[in-house]
């Protein structure tokens, strides 16, 4: 089975930590045959260490430089087939990586602050951290919201849904979407 993308463009994914962007990826690139790829995945591998480290032992900077050639990477192994690209969630923030993203198709995982602080353990009453986890977590995600709302070709909510459901569903809409010649066309439009 096929997209109905043309080749040449990609699927791109995007959304908050824990939407699902990595494990809906694969799922739906499975389903739709064609290629997937993980910035996460690449950074690590290009790093020769896990992402969480690069932070801690060379800072987020460093982290972004090192993303913003897996985006790169990630697209060129994708878009000839029209296969699917996991962005981690912060990588929208670049402007070099937005301009990358130009002409592909953007799907927005969105999940609330709920879910992510549940899928992310932040959802239970514990003593006060220094630094106030929670608080940031909402704020990143506030300021990143509009940032992939604007990005959005589609939007894809995925509060309350398993990985298979988001990309059984994102499959059959991407399909009807190419299929009605609508693909990339539809800014913002909720799937």
């Amino acid at each position: 089975m096929t997209t109905g993308i043309a080749p040449g463009k990609g699927i791109v994914l995007i959304g908050p930590p824990t939407a699902g962007k990595s494990s809906v990826g694969a799922l739906l690139a499975a389903e739709l045959g064609v290629p997937f790829a993980d910035t996460d995945t690449l950074v690590a591998r290009t790093a020769h260490k896990p992402v969480g480290d690069i932070f801690v032992d060379d800072g987020e900077l460093v982290f972004r430089e090192f993303e913003r050639g897996a985006v790169a990477r990630g697209l060129d192994e994708v878009k000839p087939a029209g296969g699917v690209l996991a962005l981690g969630s912060g990588a929208v923030l670049d402007p070099d990586v937005r301009r990358m993203l130009t002409g592909q198709v953007i799907v927005y995982l969105e999940a609330q602050f709920a879910t992510v602080a549940k899928r992310t353990g932040m959802d239970r009453p514990r003593v006060v951290m220094p630094g106030n986890p929670r608080g940031q977590l909402r704020t990143m995600l506030e300021q990143r919201r509009p940032v992939y709302a604007d990005l959005a070709t589609l939007t894809v909510p995925t509060d309350d849904l398993a990985p298979e459901e988001v990309a059984a569903g994102l499959a059959e809409r991407l399909r009807a979407v190419a299929g009605a010649g609508n693909v990339g066309d539809s800014a913002g439009e909720r799937a």
